[in-house]
């Protein structure tokens, strides 16, 4: 008799686990049990995660965003949506405050548009603050409290001489390593331009505007660029470039003109009030200095180092307009001093439109290369509704962040 039980018990269990492979095996998930070799080198489940910037028919954050408002194309195939969310954002300030050839560039505009910034990030993000010029300084970790940030902004930024924007995005992308994936954000104050700084020659710094010498140049922007995708960054960029050119332009034409060097006219010293009894540049109503206000130099080098400056500050906005659009960022070009100091709360208004979107994609991340990227778009399907992403990810960046290979890796 116990037999007897026990055999219809043993057919049961057997027609049990034939379900269940029946059903694993319509479902399309028959999942074997890993080798000890398979478990180094397998990923059970692959994930793109997509930042998303969503607006509505009027400009405004769109807070109702869902499955079926998209359409995510990847390398021009249809990718199956698995979820929409918001999450914290990391964002990378990188201040340049050298940048003393531009004379539209300061530090203290520079900070205040930081500040703006700041104060206009959402409860529980994230905010780190490096700035540079001829040398790259982190002057605030991160943290999610944004009076800690304002304070190091207000007390630590300072003004130097020269710039290293390449360099600087480099070390920048670095600092994401231990930042969620989805929302992570640079936001980049610079003209663009490479400078040496440390009183380098007028020929001097012309070798390095012409990329005939260098601190940096194309080379250290291409490797800042493939760092800054692999980390899955979205670059938004608030440039002085149009603003300088316009200055530089603007101080050119009210110059005085004729004066020879040497001349006290090309000097700047004025010459109404002059009391020989003082020594130079004063008089009895206190210093007068030689005059702010640009004056034209007959140095030819000076003229050619102008001229190198202007065409690579040129340069330097196509650079960071193509870098902002390929990472989902955008480029900020204000025309005035006032108008750049308010970018910052326009760009923290852009980052809070941000959702992640995340799929599988249906060809698998881990048959790609270590260096192949794949083309992404974004496509409203509702009424009224504005998307935009960036334009490539690195697919062996995405697969080596994605949580599951983490977990699988370890």
């Amino acid at each position: 008799m116990q037999l007897h039980r026990a055999f219809p018990l043993s057919l049961i269990a057997l027609f049990v686990f034939g379900g269940a492979i029946r059903v694993q095996a319509q479902s399309g998930r028959i999942v074997p049990k890993p080798t000890p070799d398979d478990e180094q080198v397998r990923v059970y489940t692959e994930e793109v995660r997509l930042p998303v910037y969503a607006r509505d028919e009027f400009g405004r954050f769109d807070p109702a965003l869902e499955l079926d408002d998209i359409v995510v194309l990847e390398d021009n195939v249809k990718q199956q949506v698995r979820s929409i969310r918001r999450i914290p954002a990391s964002v990378v300030l990188v201040l340049g405050t050298g940048g003393e050839l531009n004379p539209a560039q300061r530090t203290r505009t520079t900070r205040e548009a930081a500040l703006s910034l700041v104060s206009q990030l959402r409860a529980g993000d994230s905010v780190a603050v490096m700035q540079f010029d001829r040398r790259i300084q982190l002057i605030q970790p991160w943290t999610t409290d944004r009076d800690a940030a304002a304070r190091t902004l207000r007390t630590k930024l300072w003004g130097g001489s020269g710039a290293r924007p390449a360099e600087a995005l480099q070390q920048a992308a670095m600092l994401f390593a231990d930042q969620p994936v989805g929302n992570r954000h640079l936001v980049l104050v610079t003209d663009g331009v490479e400078t040496p700084g440390g009183g380098a020659s007028p020929a001097q710094v012309t070798r390095v505007l012409e990329g005939n010498a260098g601190i940096g140049g194309r080379g250290a922007y291409a490797e800042a660029v493939t760092r800054l995708m692999a980390a899955q960054v979205s670059v938004h960029v608030i440039s002085y470039s149009t603003f300088g050119f316009k200055e530089s332009k603007e101080k050119q034409k009210n110059a005085p003109l004729g004066a020879p060097p040497g001349s006290v006219k090309a000097s700047g010293i004025p010459t109404s009030g002059i009391d020989p009894t003082m020594p130079p540049t004063m008089n009895r109503g206190g210093a007068v200095g030689p005059s702010t206000g640009a004056s034209i130099s007959f140095d030819p080098a000076m003229r050619r180092m102008r001229k190198a400056y202007e065409r690579a500050m040129k340069r330097g906005e196509e650079t960071m307009k193509t870098l902002a659009i390929d990472t989902g960022g955008r480029l900020w070009i204000p025309l005035s001093m006032e108008d750049l100091a308010l970018q910052g709360s326009e760009v923290a208004r852009e980052i809070g439109t941000q959702y992640v979107v995340t799929y599988t994609p249906t060809r698998p991340l881990a048959s790609s290369s270590a260096t192949e990227t794949r083309r992404v778009v974004v496509l409203p399907r509702r009424n009224g509704l504005q998307v935009r992403t960036r334009r490539v990810y690195v697919a062996a960046a995405a697969l080596q962040q994605s949580p599951e290979a983490k977990e699988e890796a370890k």
